[in-house]
C-alpha cells in the first residue's frame, strides 16, 4: 500500500469514526451527508472553512457555492488548482440555514480536524474565516494578521497557519476581492521560496 493509500484510508476511517460518534447528531440529523474533504492528501498546503453550505450539502464537496467559485479563481491566480492542495472545514455537517456554527459544534469537531492534518502533514495551514483562525490563533483579529504566515504551536502541533478573509467576504464586499486574491499570491510566492 501505497503512502497515499494509507492516508486516504485513514481519512476515510476518520469519516467513518464521525459517524459511528454521533458528532452533533442535532447536525447530522438536518444534513444531507458528512462533507468531510476534497483535494491532494499529500497537498502543502491544507484550507479550512468554517462549516458546509447548502450546495456543499448537496454535494459532498466543500467550497463549491459561490464561494468555492472565487476561491478557484485565487487559487489560479496564484498559479495553483484544487487538485494541488487539500480543502475542508472547521465542522463537517452543514449548519441550519448556513448560521454560523456554535462554539460546542467547533469544539466537538476540532480532534477531527486535527486528525485530519496529521494525516495529511501540510506544511502550511490557510484558515479561511475568523472562525477557522479563531482555533489556531485565538487572541488574534483577522483584520490585522490576513496574509500573514504565522508560526504557531497548536495542540502539541507546530504549525505554519496563514489567515484569510474568508472568500464569501469578496462575494459582499467588492474590496475585498483584491485583498484576497493579493494574500493568496503572496502565499504562492512564500511557497515558492521554500522550494
Amino acid at each position: 500500500m501505497s503512502e497515499r493509500e494509507k492516508k486516504l484510508a485513514m481519512l476515510d476511517e476518520l469519516r467513518r469514526n464521525i459517524i459511528d460518534n454521533n458528532i452533533c447528531s442535532n447536525l447530522a440529523e438536518q444534513a444531507t451527508q458528512l462533507v468531510m474533504g476534497e483535494g491532494n492528501v499529500d497537498a502543502a498546503i491544507v484550507l479550512i472553512g468554517e462549516a458546509p453550505g447548502k450546495k456543499e450539502d448537496e454535494r459532498g464537496v466543500p467550497f463549491v457555492g459561490a464561494a468555492g467559485k472565487f476561491l478557484n479563481e485565487m487559487l489560479l491566480r496564484a498559479g495553483m488548482e484544487r487538485n494541488d492542495v487539500y480543502i475542508t472545514n472547521i465542522v463537517k455537517y452543514r449548519p441550519p440555514k448556513n448560521r454560523d456554527p456554535s462554539p460546542e459544534e467547533k469544539a466537538a469537531f476540532l480532534p477531527y480536524l486535527l486528525e485530519q492534518l496529521r494525516i495529511i502533514q501540510p506544511s502550511i495551514v490557510i484558515t479561511l474565516g475568523r472562525h477557522s483562525m479563531e482555533y489556531f490563533l485565538p487572541n488574534a483579529r483577522i483584520s490585522d494578521v490576513h496574509g500573514q504566515v504565522i508560526q504557531t504551536e497548536f495542540q502539541g502541533q507546530a504549525m505554519t497557519v496563514v489567515p484569510l478573509y474568508h472568500p464569501a467576504a469578496a462575494l459582499y464586499n467588492g474590496s475585498m476581492r483584491q485583498v484576497l486574491i493579493d494574500d493568496f499570491v503572496h502565499i504562492a510566492m512564500i511557497l515558492e521560496k521554500q522550494g
